[in-house]
C-alpha cells in the first residue's frame, strides 16, 4: 500500500519560471520585478488585474528599470530574495524611465496638472 501513495522516481515537477517587468533596480545585485496576472472576481465575474512583487537576483546587474525579465524559482538567498534571473526578454526602450520609479499608475495625469499651475 506503502508503494501506491509514493510518486514514481525520476519524476519532478521542476522550478516555476515567470515573466515580469523590473520595478527598481536600484541594489546591486537585486531587482524588484512586477509579475502581473488577470483573476476573474468570484462574484461578478469581471477580470481584475493583481500583480505579484518578487525579489529577484541578478548575478551581473544585467537588468535595467523597464526590462521584461524571466524569473525562476531558487532557494532563499536572503529575507526576501526567492528567484533567480533567468534571462532578459526584452530591454526597456531608453533609461529615461527612471523618473517613473515608484509611482502609482495613473498618478502622472495630477503631476502634470500640478506643474502647469
Amino acid at each position: 500500500m506503502a508503494d501506491a501513495t509514493t510518486t514514481p522516481a525520476g519524476k519532478s515537477t521542476g522550478k516555476r519560471a515567470l515573466q515580469g517587468t523590473v520595478t527598481r533596480d536600484k541594489n546591486a545585485k537585486t531587482r524588484r520585478v512586477e509579475v502581473e496576472r488577470l483573476v476573474r472576481h468570484p462574484k461578478y465575474g469581471k477580470y481584475i488585474k493583481q500583480r505579484t512583487i518578487c525579489y529577484v537576483h541578478d548575478e551581473n546587474n544585467e537588468s535595467h528599470l523597464g526590462d521584461t525579465v524571466e524569473i525562476e524559482e531558487s532557494r532563499p538567498l536572503s529575507r526576501t530574495k526567492r528567484w533567480v534571473l533567468k534571462r532578459i526578454v526584452t530591454k526597456a526602450p531608453s533609461r529615461a524611465l527612471s523618473n517613473l520609479e515608484g509611482r502609482v499608475p495613473g498618478s502622472e495625469a495630477v503631476t502634470a496638472a500640478t506643474d502647469k499651475k
